[in-house]
């Protein structure tokens, strides 16, 4: 009988070959994937609005239109608001969808119970130039907080106001610059913890480069400010579980407030005497040390 020889060396050499290509097949594939998630990320980030056509004045509140540039060269648009008198001074960052026009009412009604408001609209939204990224957004904050203070006035607390997404821009302005307080509205601890209950989304945030890192912002902040975090707790957004996950971070002294039937962007109209309650007994609490610097 004729023997059957094989050949090991020529069988071992096309496995290697093989595995080497799927190798490099999968790493391609990474690759690619990778891309695109930073490609499509801002879509799935931010939905910005452009132009103007609702402001203050629609309210009933008086307010001036406010232009400043950002250190890489992008042009932002605010509004000043005076309230009837002057209990505090608040930076306020709204959330990531829309423009001011679309906060307009919000905004309004801060001012008309005797705050001072500063609001803006980040890059890419409303009337400001540029596309809004994770890093160009704290440029932007950046500009604000210098603008904010050189315009503040002294003897009242200063607070930032964070809605949503704009709970990590407050929490990172307060690096910047510590105000007296902050007031935390519908917000998260990093973007991450809103994607683990995906199991298809926590593994595209492998290639994410958003992390949007609230809780770690504000334990980097050199003392003690208070913090006020307010939640809905019919929040179809972002879960209350991410608010007192939050709430857990933050050092003493703080305050949870639970509004019971909010959803993420209707705190106010759901429990409006719980909610300015909370807000005009926090601000109340505050000794405006940090205007005096």
């Amino acid at each position: 009988m004729a023997r059957i020889g094989i050949d090991f060396g020529k069988t071992s050499r096309s496995r290697t070959r093989l595995m080497v290509t799927i190798a490099l097949g999968l790493a391609a594939a990474l690759v690619v994937l990778a891309a695109l998630v930073r490609v499509l990320e801002p879509r799935f980030a931010f939905f910005p609005m452009a132009g103007e056509s609702v402001t203050p004045h629609e309210f009933g509140v008086d307010y001036e239109q406010v232009a400043l540039g950002t250190g890489d060269g992008e042009r932002l648009r605010g509004w000043s608001l005076a309230g009837p008198t002057t209990r505090a001074r608040i930076l306020y960052f709204h959330g990531n969808g829309g423009n001011l026009s679309v906060w307009a009412p919000i905004v309004a009604g801060v001012a008309r119970r005797g705050y001072a408001v500063f609001a803006f609209d980040y890059r890419g939204y409303g009337l400001s130039t540029g596309r809004p990224t994770e890093k160009g957004m704290y440029r932007d904050v950046d500009a604000v907080v210098e603008r904010f203070w050189r315009d503040s006035s002294r003897g009242v607390p200063v607070v930032y106001w964070g809605r949503s997404l704009g709970v990590a821009m407050a929490a990172y302005a307060a690096t910047v610059r510590a105000p007296d307080g902050l007031i935390l509205e519908s917000g998260f601890p990093d973007a991450r913890s809103l994607i683990r209950t995906s199991p298809l989304l926590a593994f595209l945030a492998v290639f994410s480069t958003y992390r949007f890192p609230c809780a770690q912002f504000l334990r980097r902040l050199g003392g003690p400010v208070p913090v006020l975090v307010m939640h809905g707790d019919n929040d179809h957004v972002v879960s209350i579980t991410h608010g007192r996950a939050l709430f857990d971070a933050v050092e003493e002294p703080k305050r949870f407030v639970t509004i019971p039937g909010g959803d993420h962007n209707d705190l106010a109209p759901s429990a409006p005497d719980m909610y300015w309650k909370a807000v005009g007994g926090f601000v109340e609490s505050l000794e405006p040390a940090g205007s005096d610097d």
